[in-house]
Parts: C-alpha cells; sequence; structure tokens
C-alpha cells in the first residue's frame, strides 16, 4: 500500500515523465500535434454557434454569445478530456504495473495534467477573445477563474481516481463514464442560459442544479470571461450569472469537489492492492 496522493507529490519527477510520455504517445504520428487543442474545439464551438446561436437565436438572447459559449465549451472540454482519460488510466498502463511498484495514483493524476496541457491553448484562445471584446478584469474575476478551474480539476481527479480503479474490476465503468460525460455538457449552462433552467423547474430541483460543481465551475467562468465583455444594462437583467455566486455557490463546489477527492482516494487505495492480478 502507498501513500496515496502524497506519493504523487513526492514522485513529481515520475509525475512529469508520465506527461510527457502521454503528450508524445498522443501525437506520435501526427501532422498537426499539438494543434488539434485548437482545431478540435474550434470545430466544436461553430458547430455549437449556428446551431444555438444562429438557428435557435441565443445571439439575439444573450450579449456577446459567442464568448459566453466558448467560455463554457474550453472548462466543459477539460473536464470531459481529463476524466476520460483518468477513468482509463490504469487499464491503459496496465504493462507497467505489473512489471514495477510505483504509486499508480500517478497515472491518473497524470491524464489530468496532460488535460491542462490541451486546456492552456484554449485559454489563450478564449482571452485574447475576450481582450478583443474590452474585457478589463477585477481582482473578483480573476479569483473566480482560478477557482472554476481549480473545482473543476479537483472534480475530475477525484472521479478519475475513483472510476479508474472501478474499471480494473468491471470495464462497464468506461461505458458508464462516456455517458456521464456526454450529460456534462448539457447538465450545466454551457450551451444555454442557467435563467432557462430556473424558468421551467421547481424550486428543489433547481437548487440541486445549481449545487452541481460543474454549474458553479462554468457560471465561475462566465463571471470572469463573459460577464466584463457586457454592457451594464445586460448584466443588470436576469440572464446574468446567478446570484450569490461567489459567497454561496463558490463555496459549495469546492467542498463537493474535495469531498469527491478524498472519496475517490479511499476507493482507490482500497482497490489498488489486487491491481496488478486483475490486469
Amino acid at each position: 500500500m502507498g501513500g496515496g496522493l502524497r506519493d504523487v507529490v513526492r514522485s513529481r519527477f515520475l509525475l512529469k515523465l508520465l506527461v510527457s510520455k502521454e503528450l508524445k504517445v498522443r501525437y506520435r504520428g501526427s501532422v498537426l500535434g499539438i494543434l488539434w487543442s485548437y482545431v478540435k474545439p474550434g470545430v466544436q464551438f461553430v458547430v455549437f454557434w449556428f446551431a444555438l446561436g444562429v438557428f435557435l437565436g441565443m445571439n439575439r438572447n444573450t450579449e456577446n454569445y459567442p464568448i459566453y459559449l466558448f467560455s463554457g465549451i474550453v472548462l466543459i472540454n477539460f473536464f470531459s478530456e481529463a476524466l476520460g482519460n483518468a477513468s482509463r488510466s490504469i487499464v491503459g498502463n496496465g504493462g507497467l504495473i505489473k512489471k514495477i511498484y510505483l504509486p499508480r495514483e500517478l497515472f491518473p493524476v497524470a491524464s489530468v495534467w496532460v488535460s491542462g496541457v490541451h486546456f492552456l491553448p484554449q485559454l489563450v484562445v478564449l482571452l485574447a477573445a475576450c481582450l478583443f471584446s474590452g474585457w478589463r478584469p477585477g481582482l473578483a474575476e480573476v479569483a473566480a477563474a482560478i477557482a472554476g478551474f481549480l473545482i473543476v480539476a479537483l472534480l475530475a481527479t477525484g472521479l478519475g481516481l475513483f472510476f479508474g480503479a472501478v474499471n480494473v474490476y468491471f470495464r462497464d465503468s468506461e461505458n458508464f463514464v462516456d455517458m456521464l460525460l456526454m450529460i456534462a455538457t448539457w447538465a450545466s449552462p454551457v450551451l444555454y442560459s442557467w435563467t432557462m433552467v430556473r424558468d421551467e423547474v421547481a424550486a428543489p430541483v433547481l437548487a440541486v442544479y445549481q449545487a452541481n460543481p460543474l454549474t458553479i465551475a462554468v457560471e465561475l467562468f462566465h463571471f470572469a470571461f463573459w460577464k466584463p465583455t457586457t454592457s451594464a444594462a445586460v448584466t443588470d437583467q436576469a440572464i446574468a450569472v446567478p446570484p450569490d455566486l461567489l459567497d454561496f455557490w463558490l463555496p459549495i463546489g469546492l467542498v463537493t469537489s474535495v469531498i469527491v477527492i478524498i472519496l475517490g482516494q479511499l476507493t482507490f487505495r482500497r482497490l489498488e492492492g489486487r491491481f496488478a492480478q486483475e490486469l
């Protein structure tokens, strides 16, 4: 039995090697290489913008809808890639796990780090678009962006530890994660405004929806990147971010993500003893 995530901190050099290995393997033989980090979200953004912004009229209902849309897409893409890869990381590195001992938590954590590397180019594009739209952030906006990213990173790591361990014993978990990621994009206000949910569901359902860490993180990104690019007349209306976002929902999102990572670590440590045998 290892020391859990503490061993990941002690094995930073191994973590760096695993991240480098994952990046090299992923883009081996690829012409565009890491440029796919720009191409794939770019195509996704164009499809959603035409389908929702142009055809369904979100451009008319939401000021600077392209920034609203892309700020949510980059965050949900980070979560989807991180969790999807982390849940397969133990099985995918079975050959290494069966040969030598090293902290097994390194593999899900490395998958999250690789997703963070892919997140950075998308964030640069988002920042450029925001600056072009007159973005002038304050300390609150910068703190909200950092908190939103931290919530998603912790959530993806915790769920990655849980599903990465369970996947060794039950390969059906891969399909469950795929369904979860398909739902994640629509279960948070990435493509639509949170007020659409508020106007259609009862108060208890809305509370559950708003307590979703992904919903909180996406709204924090909207607060940080989209809201400063809108006019005061629009941000004063009901289509802005939810009330009490920073004072109430942000702490709930952080606490929930920390609980998830603790539960994920406990599950991982309980199951890791037979990884080599099962693989």
